[in-house]
């Protein structure tokens, strides 16, 4: 059995399916393969969690207080969320809206009623042929956009190439990237230089700005440090890559939804999302592509596809690349993905980024001040503290860390883990509220025997 005393002492089987969890309590699991009601926990979690506000009262009315000053950030109502449940991970997949079935169901009802003519439009009906245009638009004020700057299509990865690609052919010289990039980004990245001759530079995340000289012709960088949290500045930056006479490609996944970016206000070039992150349109959402308007008609897209072409229904053999943004489209469109993504959207169409910014600022900087309260020395933050410097999420470093999301999802609270030792926890403050910042520090707490 689990003896509180010993913070290394994680869990302990005691039958093949009963685990003695730190606090305390044995909980019956559901066995593999086997689906879990949605709230199985709940009437343990809240006795426990009950108990445990006595004598924390302070921290729940601060809490409180901060939800009421940001509510009209909140749109927790309109999303599907499991009850009871604290998720902590919409940095990495976004839960769905209430009513998206609906959306999608129309989309199919659409595909029955009007088979192949669906791509084109009917009846005052917008085709499905423009809808990564339309969903791009979406995209524009939510990336700091020029209208007609971004279109959705493809994956990340596909993207990262497609630009990079073409910032190479724009300028020569090294590719620099950093330590922190997702590591698919690395993957492309190398393959890139590998196929051009060219040098990669990999250097730490916080040596990227010094490392830009005039040896280097295209720096790609993404925004938020995936493991740390921790936020580069894409205007100092991309000013510094420009002064060097580079290219600058920038992924904003682990920012878009979750922040002000400013892409055409800070001149950047070339940039790449997912949509399925803070921008919440599902599992494996379309991506999206920025390319700087000025630079449109000099940027080659290095895989020319039928649907980036001028007039793709014309099926010429000769390729002549769309007039616009469109010209990085590639393939057919995944229109029922993009169908649940151009719906999950609608959710920032009234909303002040700078507000949703403040309020995501404040959970982060919340969560932290209360695991130093309450843990201490315990663990090691490894999010810069400056909410300045940092994305929408919380990353604590210690041993075991993957137990510790072990122990938290039994208790109803979502985070992840990244190897070797990193617990991560993301705020969306789209649903996440401060009262579940507490709740899941004193889960955390109970886990680590405090």
């Amino acid at each position: 059995m689990f003896i509180e005393q010993c913070p290394t002492a994680w869990w302990t089987t005691a039958s093949p399916d009963v685990r003695s969890v730190p606090w305390g309590l044995p909980r019956r699991l559901p066995s593999i393969g086997s689906v879990a009601p949605a709230d199985w926990t709940a009437p343990v979690r809240t006795a426990r969690a009950n108990r445990r506000y006595r004598g924390r009262m302070s921290n729940l009315e601060e809490a409180l207080e901060l939800d009421r000053r940001w509510s009209m950030v909140s749109r927790r109502s309109l999303f599907e969320l499991p009850a009871g449940l604290i998720y902590l991970d919409g940095n990495s997949l976004g839960p769905p809206l209430r009513g998206l079935a609906d959306n999608v169901g129309a989309a199919v009802r659409e595909w029955s009623t009007h088979l192949i003519s669906g791509w084109f439009g009917t009846d005052g009906r917008d085709g499905w042929v423009s809808l990564p245009e339309r969903v791009g638009s979406r995209l524009e004020p939510i990336l700091g956009a020029a209208p007609g700057s971004v279109v959705a299509c493809d994956s990340t990865t596909v993207n990262l190439f497609k630009a990079v690609q073409a910032a190479c052919d724009l300028r020569p010289g090294d590719l620099l990237t950093d330590s922190g990039n997702f590591p698919t980004n690395l993957y492309a990245l190398a393959g890139i230089a590998h196929s051009r001759g060219r040098r990669l530079v990999v250097v730490e995340p916080e040596s990227i700005e010094n490392a830009i000289d005039s040896s280097v012709g295209v720096v790609s960088v993404t925004q938020v440090d995936f493991r740390s949290g921790r936020l580069h500045d894409l205007g100092s930056i991309t000013q510094r890559v420009h002064e060097a006479g580079g290219v600058a490609v920038w992924d904003l996944s682990h920012t878009a939804g979750a922040m002000p970016i400013d892409l055409a206000s800070n001149d950047v070039d070339l940039a790449v999302g997912c949509g399925y992150k803070y921008l919440n349109g599902g599992p494996g959402a379309p991506a999206y592509m920025y390319v700087r308007p000025d630079l449109v008609a000099e940027v080659r897209n290095p895989i020319a596809g039928w649907f980036g072409h001028r007039r793709p229904f014309d099926f010429s053999p000769e390729f002549l690349p769309d007039d616009g943004v469109g010209r990085m489209r590639v393939g057919t469109p995944h229109i029922l993905s993009l169908v649940a993504l151009d719906a999950a959207l609608e959710v920032f169409a009234d909303l002040d980024l700078a507000d949703l910014r403040a309020a995501s600022q404040s959970l982060t900087g919340f969560f932290i001040e209360l695991l130093d309260r309450e843990l201490g020395s315990l663990l090691e933050i490894i999010t810069p503290r400056d909410s300045d410097l940092r994305g929408s999420q919380v990353s604590i470093r210690l041993p075991r860390a993957d137990k510790l999301i072990e122990s938290l999802a039994a208790a109803g609270v979502t985070g992840d883990f990244r190897n070797p030792d990193v617990a991560r926890f993301g705020f969306s403050a789209l649903f996440n509220t401060h009262e579940e910042v507490v709740r899941a520090v004193s889960e955390i707490s109970a886990a680590l025997g405090r």
